[in-house]
C-alpha cells in the first residue's frame, strides 16, 4: 500500500511533463484546416479594355418635325412660351442627327464580367415631354421616373420581352422606380394622357453604348481589343450596322448616315 502511494506523484509528474512537451511542439495551437475545405477564390477580373470608338451620325433631307399641339391640356400649353417639337428628328441643322442609340450588338467576349451599373437613371416628365428622349440602361439598373409637371401624367411602357407597366402620376413631384430584367432595344414609353409624349429606353447587359447628341457625335469608351458589329438605331429612320476593329489604347472611327423622306 505504501509503495502505491509513493508512486502516485511520480506518475502525475510524467503526465504533466508529456503535456508540456506537446504544447511546446505545437500541439496546443489552432487545429489544422480540413483537407476537404474549399480554398478561397477571387472574383474573376472585369473584362474591359482601353480601346474606344467614336463617330458622327449624319442626316440629310432637313428637319420635318412640326410643332406639337398642346391645346388639349392648358397646363402643358402654358408651360411653353415657344412652340415645342416632337424630338423625333433632333438635328443641329448642319447635317447631323441626334437621339440615335449606338451600341455594340455583337463581338464582345462571352461571359464578360462587366462592372454593374450603380447610378440611377432618370426619365423626367417635364414640360409635357419626356427627358431624355432616348437613353440606354443596364439590365437590373434602377430607372427613376419623375413627374415634374403640375398635371397628370401616366407612364406606360410597351416592351416586347420585359414586363409591361402602366402607372399614373397625378401630382407634381411624384416618383416611381423600375428595373428591367432582360435585354431589349428599345422599349417605347408613352403617356396615355398626352399622346405626343414618347421616349425610348434600350436595355443592355453591357456598358458599351451611347446616344448621339444634336451634333451627331457619339463615343463608346473602355472597349477591349476586338472586332465588333455596331448598330445605330433611330425611332423613325430604322437601323444601320457597321463592323469596326478596336485596338487597345487606340480610338477607332465609325460614322453612320441616315436620310429622311423627300
Amino acid at each position: 500500500m505504501i509503495r502505491h502511494i509513493l508512486r502516485a506523484p511520480l506518475v502525475l509528474g510524467v503526465v504533466l511533463l508529456a503535456a508540456l512537451v506537446a504544447i511546446a511542439c505545437g500541439g496546443g495551437g489552432e487545429p489544422a484546416p480540413s483537407a476537404s475545405a474549399p480554398a478561397p477564390t477571387a472574383a474573376p477580373p472585369a473584362a474591359g479594355g482601353s480601346g474606344s470608338v467614336a463617330g458622327v451620325v449624319n442626316y440629310t433631307n432637313g428637319d420635318p418635325d412640326t410643332p406639337i399641339k398642346m391645346d388639349a391640356d392648358p397646363v402643358c400649353l402654358g408651360l411653353h412660351a415657344e412652340p415645342v417639337h416632337t424630338q423625333t428628328i433632333e438635328s443641329d441643322g448642319q447635317g447631323h442627327l441626334g437621339n440615335v442609340f449606338v451600341y455594340v450588338k455583337s463581338g464582345l467576349p462571352a461571359g464578360g464580367n462587366w462592372p454593374a451599373a450603380t447610378e440611377v437613371a432618370t426619365l423626367d416628365q417635364k414640360g409635357c415631354q419626356y427627358h431624355p428622349h432616348v437613353q440606354g440602361v443596364r439590365v437590373g439598373q434602377t430607372v427613376k421616373i419623375v413627374n415634374s409637371d403640375p398635371t397628370l401624367h401616366n407612364i406606360h411602357s410597351h416592351p416586347t420581352v420585359n414586363a409591361e407597366f402602366n402607372q399614373g402620376q397625378p401630382f407634381q413631384g411624384m416618383t416611381l422606380e423600375k428595373t428591367f430584367d432582360q435585354v431589349e432595344v428599345p422599349i417605347a414609353f408613352r403617356c396615355d394622357v398626352h399622346p405626343w409624349m414618347a421616349s425610348y429606353i434600350a436595355v443592355l447587359d453591357h456598358p458599351f453604348f451611347a446616344v448621339s447628341g444634336a451634333d451627331g457625335s457619339f463615343a463608346i469608351e473602355g472597349l477591349p481589343a476586338g472586332t465588333y458589329t455596331l448598330e445605330a438605331w433611330h425611332e423613325k429612320l430604322g437601323t444601320q450596322t457597321q463592323d469596326v476593329t478596336v485596338a487597345e489604347g487606340q480610338p477607332a472611327a465609325a460614322n453612320f448616315s441616315f436620310a429622311g423622306g423627300a
